[in-house]
């Protein structure tokens, strides 16, 4: 049986279709999951009778299907609250991480921020943590600062609190390094922040999915996260905002259900979360949402988290032995999510994914979406395997078998 000390492999990877398939004649290995996760039978089969048994508009009809929908609709922004335990009023459905940061810049940002004004990040953001920033700073004639790193890939605290002793408006920051693997201590930071009178905002795309995540412990302001990384469909995500926020927050997009009342010269605006989820909705993708939480919940969330490391760890034991290997950011695989950045030897991370593709293994190579990242570390790229529910040891070893096929190919 394949199986760490959290999680039975095996017969999670039978509740996957898309594992049976064969790759170039050779079993699937799917060590992409930072990029985007596989489906599980029990969220492609909540899609199907969704739309087989219960389509409908919601909030809207007071027919059964209309009903049945909004039931549905709303039962999923429940099970979320109760993932990160927070009130659903304080989940606003999104198309995903990027969008819920960028409703962030749009219906927070003007409100808060004026010419001079400062607003911080760090380096291991993910472009989706930078560029909403960047062009708020620009329309607003405000300043963005940068938290440096530490040689392991893990953040400069002692910058950090330099940087909020100036009082920053807002820091945004990432839970978990979607290339190094850091994992943030964000309940401190956000603590410190909140001393400093900081709003701040977690990207937690990367530990959602992956670890337990309790907003009310964290004490953040805005947090931020994506269901196609979770196992959900693409085109769902979720911001999470205190609600005295969001209620002072201006919409971020006018229509259809964000409304109370239209008069010809104005109009006011409905209840929090759906002052922000103007016309129609992602429902059917909700609902998946929904049923992923269902799934992971079922695995237990502490189970998830030590199955992650123990592969992380597995992996990074395999790799420090041979030399022209180069791994970035935490040695320790406990400071660590679900992740493994590499280099082999001269391989460019393209040509090296190329090969792997052939053996039927799929990792991610590039800057992946953090080309300040990737200046600091001073490559221009990098190989990453990320690891998820149904991945173990096995696959470690058919990524180093294909590194080894790599090898043989260059000639190394």
């Amino acid at each position: 049986m394949l199986e760490t000390d959290g999680l039975h492999v095996d017969r999670i990877r039978e509740d996957f279709p898309i594992l049976q398939r064969k790759i170039n004649g050779r079993r699937l290995v799917y060590i992409d999951n930072a990029a985007t996760t596989q489906k599980p039978r029990q969220v492609i089969d909540a899609l199907v009778d969704f739309y087989s048994n219960h389509n409908s508009n919601v909030h809207r009809s007071v027919h059964t299907l209309g009903e049945e929908a909004t039931a549905a609709y709303e039962g999923a922004r429940g099970k979320v609250a109760g993932f990160i335990r927070c009130r659903p009023s304080e989940v606003v459905f999104t198309r995903g991480t990027t969008e819920s940061i960028n409703l962030v810049r749009f219906a927070w940002g003007p409100k808060h921020l004026s010419e001079g004004d400062t607003m911080a990040v760090t380096l291991m953001e993910h472009h989706s943590n930078i560029v909403p920033w960047q062009l708020l700073a620009a329309e607003r004639r405000a300043k963005l600062e940068y938290v440096g790193l530490q040689k392991d890939g893990t953040l400069d605290m002692e910058g950090l609190e330099k940087l909020l002793a100036e009082s920053p408006k807002l820091l945004a920051f990432s839970h978990s390094s979607n290339v190094l693997g850091s994992i943030n201590d964000v309940a401190s930071i956000c603590a410190k922040a909140r001393k400093a009178g900081v709003t701040t905002l977690v990207d937690a795309a990367q530990s959602v999915p992956h670890m337990s995540v309790d907003v009310s412990e964290i004490g953040c302001d805005f947090l931020a996260f994506s269901g196609h990384k979770m196992l959900a469909p693409t085109g769902i995500g979720v911001l999470y905002a205190k609600k005295k926020l969001l209620e002072d927050m201006d919409p971020f997009q006018g229509g259809g259900e964000m409304i109370h009342e239209v008069f010809l010269d104005h109009s006011t605006w409905n209840e929090v979360p759906e002052k922000f989820e103007a016309g129609t909705v992602n429902i059917a993708d909700a609902v998946g949402l929904g049923a992923a939480v269902d799934y992971l919940s079922s695995l237990g969330m502490d189970a998830v988290r030590s199955h992650d490391v123990a592969l992380v760890k597995y992996a990074m034991d395999v790799f420090r032995p041979q030399s022209d290997v180069k791994i970035y950011g935490p040695s320790d695989a406990s400071q660590r999510g679900g992740v493994v950045s590499f280099n082999v030897a001269d391989i460019h991370p393209h040509d090296l994914a190329t090969i792997l593709d052939g053996e039927g293994i799929a990792i991610r190579s590039g800057h992946r979406c953090a080309q300040p990242l990737m200046k600091w570390l001073d490559v221009a790229a990098t190989s990453r395997a990320s690891f998820y529910v149904y991945n173990s040891f096995d696959d470690v070893d058919a990524l180093n078998e294909g590194i080894k096929k790599a090898r043989s190919v260059f000639k190394l």
